[in-house]
């Protein structure tokens, strides 16, 4: 950690930062310039360093000191760093501008929530200073001479843990050294585009992207100490910064050292951490570069180890040369093998040419399903893609796509933080892990990358502010992610919408519950069964089309599966009239349609609830049908209690007795089916909303007629009244409700089947036994008294002849 010395904070703590003001004021201030020798030397011959307050003119100069811009000024520093005590060349101390101590700890652990984007950073300020020496190079080609490439290089060492980058950008001055890296948040980027705003060139654009004076002091998330060598071509020196991560001071110094000469441009030495040097592996380091820095405009280079197969020869054995049998005098060939040579060298890792910065008309097809696949690591074409610029109050890039296939072993729609969409400021990768500021939750399947020169960041990049700015941003990228939705849906192939619907369908439901904005854009896209096309979703534009002439609502009815809705008894009528009903089966598609409210002017209505209006109604066949069954309807309602708001005579039964509609207001069979299964369901509340719920009965049907007479003649009749009962347990079971008590239920079925078994049964058993025993007796009767005659006959008639005969005889 950053601390500043005890004699320092003491002096803050006593006198406020203006520490012995007369003092100050009496004391001589050395002339040491920028460029001059700098400091002061006591009897000794030791050098000192004034510290004044670091503007941009440098540190001490010949100017009178006002204490009121200072922290503690006026005290000097004996110069004592290790690695300079040992040069010849003059070096001076600087303490750094602000409390150090305190805002490096801050830059350090807090301002970065991830040490790699120290990559990123730094190789952000080389491409800045490369765009400066571009830009100034147009004006004053002479900037260029010794070095006219422009890249950037990292190299490592792993053993050591050393990561050097290099650029050959515009370089620092000794005053630009001390200016920039001295004082903490000065950025130089910012500085120059003031001055680019300021000058007549204010309208070249430029796509300089430091801005907060903090990226670089993001190298000491892994380092301990970080050199910095850099030399301009305005001047002829080379100067070297140094400073720790624990020291509250830098050091400066002129560079001497041929070997460490470089033409122009500035290079960073980073000596990581001992727990950090795995940063200065070479892959480790390529992988970074093209994660965060892929797109930078300038080569980036990396040391990387290569290899190459080659050919050697092998010595021969001589006892092997001898076994063989062969001929000295004849040359044979001799024996090679392949063999890897290992060498190190510079290779390309970054693209300087983003795919998104190109014109769209330029771009084929392959390339953007190649830059999909390759970007989020996909297998698999997208269904859809959409290649935009946005211009204006707000100006950015962007390419969407829309997967074929949900992530495997993702079930969870409601996850707004996904990897989703690509972030990139200026072509630096600034973050893809977001909590909605860029789509809504329920689009978090859309994939792709945003591009944006003026977006507004917070200091470390990696956080969106929430502004004007963001939200523009948001309602563009969500227009263009409908668009490109709608097109899948107007494809002259139907299927490739029916796979979009089956993995995402469920997303766009939720959409209609979460985003009333977006209604509009969301209920073209809805699919649903319906009593007319069970076997295929249809759209609500084709529902409205199919809408009869004199239909003013869109009917539907929620339940658990097609064969529950299509079987229930709210159909019957609708049947009847050829009016067409949407089955919703998915669970939040009730929610959905019920957050929707209508769709091009007509109105959602739900056929299991009251007062459904289905355009037959005749108000002087209500009126009578209200007088002659109206003493029923009292009945019933006196018996059933509190189970039912109502009883009232049905206009949406055909077959059915009766049916148990919920109230207008209150939850659906279905609802109530849903919320009964959630774990964390709140019973209070249950109880409010089925509270609501209205028998009717069908006049029609001849069970109602007949409890009609019964509640005339028979009111307190008990078999009646069971009757009652069962009717209404029947009805909660046809409607979709759960009886209070299955048991209860059950006993009252198996009662009345066996009333009804034993009445049939068992009264055709006892006439079969009366009848069948008499019938028996009669013919055994009939039997004996018939047979005997016939014997005696018999017997008679034979005998007189054989008695005439015998007389005869």
């Amino acid at each position: 950690m950053h601390r500043l010395s005890r004699r320092s904070v003491n002096s803050l703590l006593r006198y406020g930062g203006h520490r012995r003001r007369d003092a100050m004021a009496a004391a001589s201030v050395g002339s040491s310039g920028i460029n001059g020798s700098g400091g002061e030397r006591d009897a000794s011959g030791r050098r000192y360093s004034v510290l004044s307050h670091l503007t941009s003119t440098g540190p001490a100069s010949a100017r009178s000191l006002k204490s009121g811009n200072m922290i503690p000024l006026g005290i000097r520093y004996e110069s004592t760093a290790a690695d300079f005590s040992a040069s010849d060349t003059p070096v001076e101390k600087y303490e750094y501008q602000a409390e150090v101590s305190r805002l490096m700890d801050l830059i350090v652990n807090s301002l970065y929530s991830n040490k790699e984007v120290f990559l990123r950073e730094l190789i952000s300020n080389a491409s800045d200073a490369l765009d400066k020496l571009r830009f100034l190079s147009v004006t004053e080609p002479q900037l260029l001479e010794g070095a006219p490439e422009l890249d950037i290089r990292i190299q490592t060492d792993q053993d050591n843990g050393i990561i050097t980058l290099t650029d050959s950008g515009i370089g620092m001055t000794r005053e630009e050294l001390v200016d920039s890296l001295g004082t903490i948040a000065h950025s130089g980027t910012a500085k120059f585009l003031k001055a680019l705003k300021d000058s007549k060139d204010a309208g070249t654009d430029s796509n300089l992207i430091g801005q907060f004076g903090v990226g670089f002091y993001s190298a000491f998330l892994v380092a301990d100490k970080v050199v910095v060598s850099t030399k301009s071509p305005k001047s002829d020196k080379q100067f070297v910064w140094e400073g720790e991560a624990n020291s509250s001071s830098y050091f400066v110094k002129e560079e001497t050292d041929p070997e460490k000469m470089i033409p122009r441009g500035t290079r960073i030495t980073l000596h990581l951490k001992r727990d950090d040097k795995g940063f200065a592996h070479p892959e480790r380091i390529e992988r970074l570069v093209k994660n965060y820095s892929q797109f930078v405009s300038f080569p980036i280079y990396t040391w990387q180890e290569k290899g190459y197969t080659k050919e050697v020869e092998v010595d021969e054995d001589p006892a092997e040369a001898k076994k063989d049998g062969t001929d000295d005098g004849v040359e044979k060939k001799k024996k090679t093998k392949k063999i890897v040579e290992k060498y190190w060298d510079w290779d390309l890792t970054n693209e300087t040419q983003p795919i998104w910065l190109r014109n769209p008309k330029e771009v084929t097809t392959e390339e953007y399903n190649e830059f999909y696949k390759k970007t989020f690591n996909e297998y698999l074409e997208p269904l859809a893609s959409s290649h935009f610029t946005t211009e204006g109050e707000v100006e950015f890039r962007s390419i969407l796509y829309v997967p074929a296939i949900t992530p495997m072993g993702k079930e969870d729609i409601v996850n707004p933080k996904t990897k989703n969409i690509r972030l990139y400021v200026k072509r630096v990768f600034i973050s893809d892990d977001f909590d909605g500021e860029l789509f809504p939750r329920y689009l978090s399947f859309v994939k792709g990358v945003v591009d944006s020169n003026d977006l507004p960041l917070n200091v470390s990049r990696e956080i969106l502010q929430e502004s004007r700015v963001v939200r523009i941003m948001r309602k563009r990228l969500v227009r263009k992610a409908f668009d490109m939705i709608l097109g899948i849906s107007m494809s002259e192939n139907r299927e490739d919408y029916e796979k979009f619907w089956e993995n995402f369908g469920k997303h766009l439901k939720l959409g209609c519950i979460e985003d009333r904005e977006n209604h509009k854009r969301l209920a073209p896209l809805l699919r649903f069964f319906s009593s007319q096309s069970e076997q295929e979703m249809i759209s609500l534009d084709e529902y409205v089309e199919n809408m009869k002439p004199d239909q003013k609502d869109i009917y539907y009815i929620a339940a658990d599966s097609v064969t529950s809705a299509k079987n229930t008894p709210f159909l019957e009528r609708l049947y009847e009239k050829d009016l067409e009903v949407l089955f919703l089966v998915d669970p939040i598609d009730e929610v959905a349609v019920t957050n929707l409210k209508s769709y091009k002017e007509k109105n959602f209505v739900d056929i299991s609830k009251e007062d459904l209006d289905i355009g037959d109604k005749n108000e002087e066949k209500e009126k009578e049908m209200k007088q002659e069954y109206g003493h029923i309807c009292d009945w019933m309602k006196k018996r059933l209690g509190d189970k039912v708001a109502s009883v009232q005579i049905s206009n949406r039964l055909k077959a059915s007795p009766c049916v148990l509609v919920s109230g207008k207001f209150g939850w659906s069979a279905n609802m109530e089916r849903l919320m009964k299964a959630q774990t964390v369901g709140d019973s209070s509340s249950l109880d409010f909303m089925r509270s609501r719920r209205v028998l009717e009965i069908n006049p029609e049907h001849s069970i109602i007629q007949t409890l009609n007479a019964a509640s005339r003649s028979g009111a307190e009749d008990e078999e009646a009244l069971r009757a009652i009962d069962l009717l209404y347990d029947t009805a909660l079971i046809s409607s979709g409700f759960t009886p209070e008590s299955p048991s209860q239920f059950g006993g009252k079925i198996y009662e009345m089947m066996n009333m009804a078994l034993s009445n049939k049964w068992s009264s055709q058993t006892q006439e079969a036994e009366v009848v069948s025993e008499p019938q028996a007796t009669f013919q055994t009767q009939e039997a004996e008294v018939v047979a005997e005659p016939q014997a005696t006959l018999e017997a008679e008639v034979v005998e007189p002849i054989e008695t005439t005969g015998g007389s005869q005889k």
